[in-house]
């Protein structure tokens, strides 16, 4: 009966560690993942801004206070990103590495119980006390080794409960400083809320500029404005870009015939006209070349400011990291704490399944050595 409870205790245990370290695995690689896909989108912001300093249209260019912004914000993203994926590499080798021990750990103890089950089965059948007593022994010093992980595999499924409990509470209230931080840290609130003012500030000049330069320049008749900038333009007027943002930075809505900034390269190219060695327009146009690509850049580089906006707009509430102890929450949690449940239960089942064996391996050897005494002395009287 006792071996039978030990191999049942070391079925669940051995089920239970594989899902519950799967289980872990599984919530580990979608934290680390959440926290990388924040770096990635980090270090775009990162090169747009480095791109849109060097844009010009024209004579036209960013002014030179607002590229020593940008140069301030860079760094303060750099190392934004860099302390993030130090913390989250940092993080996931420790996880993993205890992981891994907890499982092989897990492992040798199902497999030396269903060994001490048949070694102490068959010993107690061929009535070897001797060698019984020895294995009880044994048996004794691995019961107290399996009742001590059991008692810190519930500790730490009770730790698992609470920490989930702690997600699900930090979640309502974000900005309150727990030990969750070492687990997904917030990017600090300063560089998040610098970058998102500065991206704005980027996109809103870009756009405007752009504008000028179309309202000024491109969609102006020389001849009769002497001193206008003449390169033969002509033809139906260029449409001006939709500036998403007023110049207080709030967000503006787009008026009829504004073009988005996510399809206005697409649409300018019908304004292009051909040119001569001295960039001179031969042909029905009013964008040389060398404009259209100058303002498509600041175009695209406008549209992947705008992109990004929510996303640090969501830095600064720290939402991204909001977003991962939900999803947490509500689909790892449960997993979590059902397997390491198994893995406890398992522990706790084989560890009294052996003290059960135990006892019974020295009554049925004894009882043997005495029965085959008992024939003995019949057989000699």
């Amino acid at each position: 009966m006792g071996s039978e409870q030990i191999c049942i205790g070391c079925v669940i245990l051995y089920t239970g560690q594989g899902k519950f370290h799967d289980s872990t695995r599984d919530t580990l690689d979608f934290v680390v993942k959440q926290s990388k896909d924040t770096i990635y989108n980090l270090n775009n912001v990162l090169d747009i801004l480095a791109t849109s300093k060097g844009i010009g249209v024209d004579q036209f260019s960013l002014p030179s206070s607002m590229k020593n912004n940008i140069d301030r914000v860079d760094e303060m993203i750099s190392r934004a990103a860099k302390s993030l994926d130090f913390e989250t590499q940092n993080n996931e080798k420790d996880i993993k590495d205890v992981l891994n021990s907890v499982r092989l750990a897990l492992i040798i103890v199902a497999a030396v119980m269903l060994l001490l089950a048949l070694l102490g089965f068959l010993l107690s059948i061929f009535g070897l006390q001797v060698l019984v007593y020895i294995l009880v022994v044994l048996g004794w010093i691995l019961v107290t080794a399996t009742f001590t992980l059991c008692a810190i595999f519930l500790t730490l499924h009770n730790v698992m409960g609470d920490t989930c409990v702690a997600m699900d509470e930090w979640v309502q209230n974000p900005m309150a400083h727990t030990a969750l931080d070492d687990i997904l840290p917030c990017i600090d609130n300063a560089t998040a809320q610098e970058t998102l003012f500065q991206t704005k500030d980027v996109t809103f000049q870009l756009v405007d500029m752009v504008n000028k330069i179309i309202k000024n320049v491109a969609n102006i008749d020389p001849p009769p404005f002497p001193g206008v900038l003449n390169y033969n333009q002509s033809g139906p007027l260029v449409p001006v870009l939709c500036n998403p943002l007023n110049a207080d930075k709030t967000d503006r809505k787009c008026h009829v015939g504004e073009l988005d900034v996510s399809n206005a390269a697409q649409v300018w190219k019908a304004y292009v006209c051909q040119v001569s060695a001295k960039d001179i327009c031969t042909n029905v146009g009013r964008l040389t070349p060398t404009m259209y690509d100058q303002m498509s850049a600041a175009a695209n580089v406008s549209s992947g400011l705008s992109h990004y906006g929510p996303f640090l707009a969501g830095l600064m509430d720290c939402s991204f990291v909001r977003v991962t102890f939900v999803r947490v929450h509500k689909d790892h949690c449960p997993k979590l704490t059902k397997y390491s449940k198994w893995v406890y239960i398992g522990l706790a089942m084989v560890s009294a399944a052996v003290m059960l064996s135990l006892v019974l391996w020295v009554l049925y050897a004894r009882e043997r050595r005495h029965r085959k005494y008992t024939k003995l002395a019949v057989a000699v009287s």
